[in-house]
């Protein structure tokens, strides 16, 4: 086999591995499909965070569900916080990036909102004290992070810990675990 072939081999076996492991979360992938489906049917909006990829999933995540995931329906709010870039660089600025969600989250976020706070590592510091924001205004709170958890499994109210160690299948697991949450809420609401 070529170094080519193997490669792609090994990464598609543990992606299969990793995949296989989120059947793991079906009651934790429940509890945060009804906190943001309740949240919705009370009128509050969802605010969603992360860095890098997690950036990019929040976005993507946002999108569908202001816009549409599978069903035609009213769109609902969402917001990533990742996409305004003369708060994100004015907050940094004045305050450090360590504040670049938590502020918007303090600006945004009100008592039966959900966050959804995106880490690999689960110990981002702009992610954990955004996290706290969210906690403080009495908001919900969701956490996407790698098998450890880091900090932030222990400072939201569920946890989706994808069983990986690996930064590129926590990553692809992130957008299997925002889609499963789309789609439960969609059925939900739909």
């Amino acid at each position: 086999m070529s170094e080519e072939r193997q490669v792609v081999a090994e990464v598609l076996a543990e992606h299969e591995r990793m995949v296989a492991g989120l059947a793991g979360l079906e009651r934790e992938l429940a509890e945060a499909a009804a906190m943001l489906t309740g949240c919705l049917r009370r009128g509050g909006r969802i605010l969603v965070c992360g860095n890098g990829g997690s950036a990019a999933d929040a976005q993507h995540v946002a999108a569908e569900f202001s816009g549409r995931f599978l069903k035609e329906r009213a769109p609902w709010p969402a917001q990533a916080l990742t996409v305004n870039a003369s708060a994100l660089t004015a907050i940094g600025n004045d305050y450090g990036f360590d504040e670049v969600f938590a502020r918007q989250v303090r600006a945004f976020g009100r008592s039966g909102d959900v966050l959804i706070a995106i880490s690999t590592s689960g110990n981002s510091p702009n992610v954990l004290r955004a996290a706290d924001a969210a906690r403080e205004a009495g908001a919900g709170t969701i956490a996407l992070t790698g098998s450890a958890g880091g900090k932030l499994r222990g400072s939201c109210d569920v946890t989706l810990a994808v069983p990986s160690s690996s930064t590129p299948r926590v990553q692809e697991g992130h957008v299997v675990l925002l889609h499963l949450l789309c789609q439960l809420v969609e059925d939900a609401l739909c």
